[in-house]
């Protein structure tokens, strides 16, 4: 039943809804309404589900009855606007939504898409940082990076909503507190199947771009200090490997270099010696490597903690079922 003269309206959850997270579903009916809005909403009991209060990441069954107070469909002055700032597009805006993983007061975690640049460089115009800048109506504030990822990897990506969350975040990478899991598929099979990498790193830039080496004797000054954890999860015979990382530091391009370094490049890496992996199996030569996990502490303090995991890309999925992997088998015992 949906009575949109009253005050109070009460919309039944569809069939195709069942699952979706409370501020998942006011996302897709209700877009003009933020985050922030719908947690004063939630903590007032002004939204309820089928009578009773519940949370923003609370799943939603079908059937399930949503009060939505008429305010809602009316915003107060100073909400979030549909009508995208210049500059910053609806779709550019769609490209965030999409990708949001996770969302409260203080941070957002988004999946990013492949082939997507973090930041702005030299030839850059589109970029993960510039359409947040342009979503403050949305978001409230300027969202603030906290790390960063390469334009061609994928995966978790945490963003800070406030100047304060950014600070603190910062200072816990810093701290080395992040736990980060990526998955990679690797030329060949790595030996033994469980290893640590530790190889300092120097830039040097080349034809294609700014990219790493390892460091030669006597360059102690200007070398990064890098460690890498790898563990094989799964192998197509002995041409190529499903890799989990972890990396202790996070250093520009850490992974892609330490992989080849050891001989291992990862598939479709055109900087690293892997864009000749497995050319002619039907597989895209795209860079092969996914943000998969990251845990840390919450910026709003005590044990909290910030625990996401991220789906592969489109591109990686059709890798893993070209080549008979099981994307989900491993959860359990990798992550």
């Amino acid at each position: 039943m949906t009575d949109t003269s009253g005050r109070v309206e009460t919309i039944k959850v569809k069939k195709d809804e069942a699952g979706l997270r409370v501020d998942r579903w006011f996302r897709v009916h209700f877009p003009e309404v933020g985050y922030g809005y719908l947690q004063k909403l939630l903590r007032s009991g002004q939204v309820r589900v089928n009578s009773k209060r519940v949370q923003a990441n609370d799943r939603l069954e079908a059937g399930a009855e949503i009060r939505v107070p008429k305010v809602v469909r009316t915003p107060p002055a100073g909400s979030p606007s549909l009508k995208a700032p210049l500059g910053v597009s609806k779709g550019d805006r769609d490209i965030i939504e999409r990708a949001i993983l996770f969302e409260d007061d203080l941070v957002l975690v988004l999946n990013k898409p492949f082939g997507l640049a973090v930041q702005g460089g030299s030839g850059t115009k589109k970029h993960i940082d510039g359409i947040l800048a342009g979503m403050a109506d949305r978001f409230g504030d300027r969202p603030r990076l906290v790390h960063r990822l390469d334009r061609d990897t994928t995966g978790v990506l945490l963003v800070a909503k406030t100047r304060d969350a950014a600070a603190k975040l910062g200072k816990i990478f810093q701290t080395r507190s992040a736990a980060k899991t990526y998955w990679a598929l690797v030329k060949g099979v790595p030996r033994p199947t469980q290893g640590k990498i530790e190889a300092a790193l120097v830039k040097a830039a080349g034809p294609d771009g700014d990219r790493v080496r390892k460091a030669l004797p006597g360059e102690q000054d200007v070398a990064m200090h890098a460690t890498t954890h790898y563990s094989v999860i799964d192998r197509v015979a002995h041409k190529v490997s499903w890799v989990s990382l972890k990396p202790v530091t996070g250093r520009q391009h850490q992974l892609r270099a330490h992989m080849a370094m050891i001989g291992h490049p990862i598939v479709g890496d055109n900087k690293y010696e892997g864009e000749d992996v497995l050319v002619d199996s039907g597989i895209e030569q795209k860079l092969h490597l996914h943000a998969r996990r990251l845990i840390i502490p919450h910026p709003s303090g005590g044990s909290k903690k910030i625990d996401v995991t991220a789906p592969l890309g489109d591109h990686m999925r059709a890798t893993w079922d070209l080549l008979g992997l099981d994307a989900d088998r491993f959860v359990k015992d990798v992550e």
